[in-house]
């Protein structure tokens, strides 16, 4: 039962929302600053929103994000900073879990732990009733809500009563300064139906179990 709802939730996602073109002059850019809640360009098609961005434990300068945004190899922009160029790719996706693993460019970007009114400083998770939690989305911006926590047990997914909408994919989830989760979807009602959101915990266990990029992840 919980994973039909799992799938349900994911497929009416918060969403990839498409990138709209823009057009400027060539000139040399500044690094693009990217924090937990910044809005990302997935190989030039929509914009979803990164969840957090620190090293691993091989130095390499790495990011979060929603499973559901695109494919391993695919690049990353920066919605704030175009003119930076492609500062990114996805390293890995485990569909699954619905999350994405994305190695940085060092050189292209200043990494920050808040963006708009969120900060992040620590991991953990999932949410918990009765906690609020509050997501930094590139859609909605700062939302909160009531956690209902891990309702069916499975260890990976978290519910939540906070407003999402398309592009909002992959936002922080936080009590506090502490990242407890990821946006994945919301069921039946966008901004009115219960939030899904990754663990983030099993995320973590899940990457350091599989080896590779993103192994040890600290956050900034």
């Amino acid at each position: 039962m919980f994973r039909k709802l799992a799938v349900a939730a994911v497929a009416l996602a918060a969403g990839v929302m498409p990138a709209g073109a823009q057009v400027g002059i060539a000139h040399a850019a500044d690094p693009a600053v990217l924090g937990g809640g910044s809005g990302i360009i997935v190989a030039d098609q929509g914009i979803c929103t990164l969840t957090t961005i620190g090293h691993d434990a091989a130095g390499r300068l790495v990011g979060l994000t929603a499973g559901h945004c695109s494919a391993a190899g695919d690049s990353i922009t920066a919605d704030a900073n175009r003119d930076a160029g492609v500062v990114g790719t996805f390293a890995y996706t485990n569909a699954d879990m619905d999350y994405a693993v994305i190695e940085f460019d060092a050189e292209r970007v200043v990494p920050v732990n808040r963006v708009g009114n969120t900060t992040i400083t620590d991991l953990g998770g999932p949410a918990q009733f009765p906690n609020i939690a509050c997501k930094q989305g590139y859609t909605t911006g700062q939302t909160c809500g009531l956690a209902y926590g891990d309702v069916f047990q499975t260890n990976n997914w978290a519910w939540t009563q906070i407003c999402v909408l398309p592009g909002d994919s992959g936002a922080p989830v936080v009590v506090g300064t502490t990242l407890v989760g990821m946006v994945n979807g919301y069921l039946y009602v966008p901004c009115l139906g219960p939030q899904l959101g990754g663990n983030m915990a099993a995320i973590i266990d899940d990457i350091d179990a599989r080896g590779g990029v993103g192994v040890g992840f600290d956050p900034i």
